[in-house]
């Protein structure tokens, strides 16, 4: 065995996806799985195409570039770079745009590879990440669009809680939704696409806050079963998709309150410590450099995480029923930053179960 290792089991990760895709499907919505999270890997995408999802997304070409082999729809996530509008081209059929320089640039690649490549106009409804935030803006940059001949507007999307923490709602849905509206009346143009985010949209299936919305951009809820605008879990879904097992290189007793002058951590970050006097504890062969310590959650109540440096998480075992060993394996599940910094750590083995 190769420790620290992930479990992937993608069955669940495919269940969790054809549950997502009815309860949008039943809405008008359809779904891009986005696959960044688990850096394109082949099985986990073939679950989730094999779940119904309708495109596939991500925000790194090359990811886009492993997902060549399948015969489904790409859309590049994250707004493209100048420097890589030939790859965006090559590798996407469709692009997340706010910038009018770059939409004219991927327009003139587009025609040199004979193509045309559909474009999503990102609205900034107040997240205040990427996209258009002054709506008078909006339709002089559609007019300048249209003049392109390598580029199809597609239609509009947003993005919310991913930068400002802003829960989309009924207000912020409906205000992308009467700009889709405004600019087929305006220029006699279908929007195809009028994309509500992101899996925090979730909590809005089923309420009329979505009415108009007929495309959602989901990747944590995929794979760890959460709505990601309060956190909850969604019914019928798998939290454990994906398990970490990381080997115990430590086991000894000791103080919880470091001794000697407190400074800076290896991450420039002043620690606090509460003195609960001598704890039994272990020390895993895995770190932040691997995962989020925050957010790995031992299947093991009893195991309480202290801590992490870059190449080794602490945890007290001072109360658990069975007597770890030097050599044993602890088992986690994970939140959605802890299974991206693993997935992208080569460090990590990977196994598909």
């Amino acid at each position: 065995m190769t420790y620290p290792r992930l479990l992937i089991d993608t069955q669940k990760i495919k269940h969790n996806t054809v549950t997502l895709v009815k309860m949008a499907k039943d809405k008008g919505i359809n779904i891009a799985g986005v696959t960044k999270a688990f850096c394109a890997q082949e099985d986990i995408v073939r679950a989730i195409i094999d779940g119904g999802v309708s495109y596939l997304a991500d925000s790194r070409i090359e990811n886009l570039r492993r997902l060549q082999k399948f015969n489904i729809p790409k859309i590049l996530i994250r707004l493209p770079m100048l420097s890589q509008v030939d790859e965006v081209v090559l590798y996407s059929d469709i692009s997340l745009n706010s910038e009018i320089k770059v939409v004219k640039a991927l327009s003139e690649s587009a025609i040199k590879f004979n193509k045309v490549h559909g474009i999503i106009l990102m609205i900034d409804l107040g997240d205040l990440r990427e996209g258009i935030f002054y709506e008078e803006e909006i339709f002089p940059i559609i007019s300048n669009i249209l003049t392109f001949k390598g580029t199809k507007i597609l239609g509009i999307g947003t993005n919310l809680t991913c930068y400002g923490g802003v829960i989309p709602d009924k207000d912020n849905m409906g205000k992308l939704i009467r700009i889709g509206r405004m600019i087929e009346d305006k220029f006699g143009i279908n929007m195809h696409v009028i994309s509500g985010g992101n899996s925090s949209s979730i909590y809005l299936i089923g309420s009329d806050s979505l009415y108009g919305i007929n495309n959602l951009r989901l990747g944590e809820s995929l794979i760890c079963g959460r709505e990601t605008a309060y956190g909850k879990r969604i019914e019928e879904t798998y939290d454990d998709a994906f398990i970490l097992e990381a080997e115990i290189i430590e086991i000894g007793e000791k103080p919880t309150l470091p001794i000697g002058t407190i400074g800076m951590d290896a991450f420039g970050n002043i620690p606090n410590f509460i003195d609960k006097g001598i704890r039994k504890r272990a020390i895993l062969a895995v770190g932040k450099q691997d995962i989020d310590d925050k957010g790995v959650f031992p299947l093991d109540k009893n195991i309480v995480i202290l801590g992490a440096s870059s190449d080794h998480l602490i945890v007290d075992i001072n109360d658990c029923d069975y007597e770890y060993q030097v050599g044993d394996v602890i088992n986690f599940k994970l939140a959605y930053g802890s299974i991206l910094k693993a997935m992208t750590s080569e460090y990590v083995d990977k196994n598909i179960i």
